[in-house]
């Protein structure tokens, strides 16, 4: 089956996941399964890439042994009881997808050769099923096969360490060393199953779900053939939810096996991102009677929703509307959840993404470079209210899209892409591929190269044809003069980061939108580094720490360097003498320096004057344990920036902006649907003494963004920015609050306007009142006499639902502390620390 089809009540399907075994032979050794050796086969846990198998059995690991995984041939084999004889049936062996050229055997015989990690197949077995059967799979050798002569591409991928990989449909993962462990995916990294189909087949399935004015309309179409001796008598499309039921009938297209029908939904309930409105789902199944055959057979189609999507690409603008309404995009670049396995549960999927939600991201990234996602990552992203911006497996690289052979294979590759996204309402934007047109541009390739057919011709055709009612976009990094021009179109944008620019280039540079940007060595905290080979006392500067820190591939430089950078501009201080003489105190500096800069940067994109459609931060999440681009590590545990991000990205949002001689300026963002009434109180502090204050009664319109001049709060003229310099400053602390009448939390915005504090201060008059909460939390009541700066509350066994906030002076703020699973024994005493706090405050937990 394919398409939105998740199985039928008349099919069987068992999952062929343990029992098999494993074994390596040198490239091209042995041909056939019969040459292999029966002493080298070695039993494994279960069915998986190499990586995770060899993991598994405690033969490798990403800490350990980094051995190329591509340099032999690997060889899988499993012994399977097949079904009984039966008449009227069909019995299918699916490969979801085998990484990366590989051969499959049943029973001695060359069943399917495959050379696309990324698709799937199945095979109609036939008389070929016995009642033993011996499945033998056989991934060549990447290495062996890139070493063949072919011709070279018309530019250079830089992070790519072998060019040649461009004629290979498979994954980047592990074969970019600046940036990827060293875990290449090979073999099997995706389901193998064993189906019987009894009664009825459905292939060519394609969905499409559609608003016309205040309905909805689900359009199906399939081709349906009836398996043994009773006819189909008729095919009904069923949508349900909230309790009602809408029913159409699948008429077939003439004397052919096609079928077809159009159910439309009065007063249907739109899908909305999470931050505009609801996410409203609806169940669609298809209902089949056969003569003779008691009740109808069902086949799930699983969930889909309705709504509306528009792309605003006016005067080299890039805006995505859904339902009618502007959306400003944010999020993150999704990594897998296991990168050596590829492989996540429903449950890890719906707790990550959960996690994304809850920092206020509205958009996830598929990269080219990396891998597409299981359908349960895309149920979880409907499910969550979460928009995916989904990109072709390409990247960076001259692909030979005039190979006949390549261009076959991409287009079955792509087919069953666009067929899985069908009705999907969280994918808002198909992409062609990761950074093609930019690598071409910045390698010097001439300008008639930088637009390849396959993206802007090919793909393109394909994306319209499947899924009519979602924008295609030709790459990653796309318009104006060049493709990564930060002013037109989409782009990676770096010039706060990797190009050193000065925060102020987040407004300068007039970004539409990013579809990557803000790249840092994020520093984890102590619990990561503690996992780190080298353990809790690796230092930045080792081997084993920089091994994991990302750079560019020939590069003299690395992310830290870049981070380094910004440290000394933020806090005015020598990271090098820091590290050298105080590393916990250059650590703690270094955690917050993407945070303030991330804030500098979405302040900006999210005021009303700003051009800018969207940005999405490159990593969400970290490949292994180090100082990743990731915001959270590689389990889950948030980094600084995670909690600056959390802050920032709310529907309902609070940012101060610097216009120098016209002052500050207060930008109040309102997402929801409704209105949001409250009181906006402003606060200006020299040295934690309180020297102006003011408020204001203030109504922010639903879907609307206020921009409000600070100095309109006051009789008389304060140099809140210090633009003027009329002698000593006014004030080196700003916040901004909205107390709302609903008693909602709003974060307030924090402006340092004579730079940020360095130092640190043994009187702050930090407290600390815990008490247990429900299901096993803990409440933490944080106080401080002066200004705390970018506090944490730090109690082993249990995350904080918001740390690095900064805490104006005689203000308290409530953290809630969260059991982590593994911790049977969660601590009673715990601290809170704050970057400008000389010692930490301690507190109990009282019962």
């Amino acid at each position: 089956m394919r398409g939105r089809s998740r199985g039928s009540s008349s099919h069987q399907r068992r999952i062929l996941a343990a029992g098999w075994s494993l074994c390596e032979t040198e490239p091209g050794a042995c041909a056939k399964p019969a040459d292999v050796d029966e002493s080298r086969w070695r039993g494994i846990a279960r069915l998986g890439t190499v990586a995770a198998a060899l993991r598994d059995a405690g033969a490798w690991s990403l800490d350990g042994d980094a051995r190329r995984l591509d340099a032999q041939d690997w060889w899988y084999r499993l012994h399977f009881a097949g079904l009984p004889a039966a008449h009227g049936v069909r019995d299918v062996l699916g490969f979801d997808g085998i990484a990366s050229v590989a051969d499959v055997w049943l029973n001695g015989e060359l069943l399917l050769s495959s050379d696309n990690m990324f698709v799937a197949h199945e095979c109609a077995l036939g008389d070929r099923l016995r009642a033993d059967n011996s499945l033998v799979i056989r991934c060549r050798s990447l290495d062996a096969l890139l070493a063949e002569r072919r011709a070279r591409p018309r530019w250079r991928a830089t992070m790519v360490e072998n060019q040649q990989l461009r004629w290979f449909r498979t994954s980047l993962l592990g074969r970019t060393p600046g940036w990827s462990p060293p875990a290449a995916p090979v073999g099997p990294w995706r389901d193998i199953w064993l189906e019987r189909r009894e009664r009825f087949d459905l292939t060519a399935l394609h969905t499409r779900a559609r608003v016309d004015g205040d309905a909805g309309v689900v359009e199906l179409r399939c081709v349906a053939r009836p398996l043994g001796d009773a006819p189909i008598a008729s095919m009904t499309l069923v949508v349900r939810a909230a309790g009602h039921t809408h029913r159409a009938m699948l008429e077939r297209q003439g004397s052919s096996d096609e079928f077809r029908a159009a159910l439309r939904i009065p007063g249907v309930r739109l899908w909305w991102p999470h931050t505009h409105g609801e996410p409203h789902l609806y169940d669609a199944a298809i209902e089949v009677a056969c003569k003779g055959v008691g009740e109808p057979l069902g086949a799930d189609l699983g969930r889909i929703g309705f709504r509306t999507l528009a792309l605003d690409t006016t005067d080299g603008g890039f805006a995505i509307a859904v339902n009618g309404v502007k959306v400003f995009c944010r999020g993150a670049c999704w990594t897998p959840l296991d990168p050596v396995s590829l492989r996540a549960t429903p449950e890890q999927y719906r707790a990550a993404i959960g996690q994304a939600r809850e920092a206020g991201m509205n958009m996830l990234r598929l990269s080219g470079a990396l891998v597409d996602e299981a359908d349960a990552f895309l149920d979880e992203c409907d499910a969550q209210g979460m928009l995916v911006w989904q990109e072709f497996m390409f990247a960076n690289m001259d692909y030979p899209a005039d190979a006949p052979a390549f261009a076959q294979a991409v287009e079955a590759e792509a087919r069953q892409l666009l067929a899985r996204l069908q009705a999907r309402p969280c994918v808002a934007v198909v992409c062609g591929n990761s950074e093609v047109e930019q690598q071409a541009a910045m390698w010097g390739a001439a300008r008639e190269l930088w637009q390849p057919a396959l993206f802007h011709e090919t793909l393109a055709a394909l994306s319209r044809e499947a899924l009519a009612d979602v924008p295609y976009w030709p790459s990653s990094a796309h318009g104006g003069a060049f493709p990564h021009q930060a002013s037109a179109g989409t782009t990676s944008y770096y010039g706060l980061g990797a190009y050193l620019r000065p925060p102020g280039d987040a407004r300068r540079a007039g970004l539409r939108f990013a579809t990557e940007c803000l790249a840092f060595a994020n520093v984890p905290e102590a619990e990561t580094i503690a996992r780190m080979p080298g353990g809790p006392g690796l230092r930045t500067h080792h081997p084993q720490w920089k091994a994991r820190t990302p750079r560019d591939l020939g590069a003299g430089w690395d992310f830290e360097d870049v981070r380094d950078h910004y440290l000394r501009e933020l806090y005015a201080l020598d990271p090098h003498r820091l590290r050298a003489t105080e590393p916990e105190r250059y650590l703690a500096l270094a955690r917050t320096v993407p945070g303030e800069l991330m804030t500098e940067a979405f302040s900006e994109w999210r005021s009303g004057g700003s051009p800018c459609g969207g940005a999405l931060v490159w990593f969400l999440r970290d490949l292994w344990a180090g100082a990743g681009w990731g915001i959270v590590d590689d389990q889950g545990l948030p980094k600084a920036g995670y909690h600056y991000l959390k802050r920032l990205l709310q529907p309902v949002a609070l940012f101060i902006t610097d216009e120098g001689g016209n002052g500050l300026m207060l930008h109040a963002v309102n997402e929801r649907a409704s209105p949001v009434v409250g009181e906006l109180t402003l606060r200006a502090y020299r040295e934690s003494a309180l020297v102006a204050s003011a408020a204001r009664k203030l109504t922010l319109a639903s879907r609307g963004v206020l921009g409000l001049s600070l100095g309109e709060l006051f009789d008389g003229f304060l140099d809140l920015s210090y633009a003027y310099r009329f002698g000593a400053p006014v004030c080196d602390l700003v916040v901004a609050s909205l107390h709302t009448e609903t008693a909602e939390a709003i974060e307030p915005a924090v402006h340092f306007p004579i730079g940020r504090p360095s130092g640190v201060n043994a009187q702050l008059g930090l407290s600390a009142l815990a008490t247990p909460g429900g299901e096993g939390e803990v409440r933490v009541k944080v106080a401080a006499r002066e200004f705390a700066q970018a506090v944490q509350v730090q109690l082993e066994g249990y995350a904080p639902d918001q740390a690095y906030f900064h805490l104006p002076p005689l203000d308290e703020r409530w953290v809630t502390l969260r059991p982590l699973p593994g911790h049977p024994r969660p601590a009673t005493r715990g601290q809170v620390q704050a970057l400008n706090a000389s010692v930490p405050t301690h507190f109990e937990v009282l019962q």
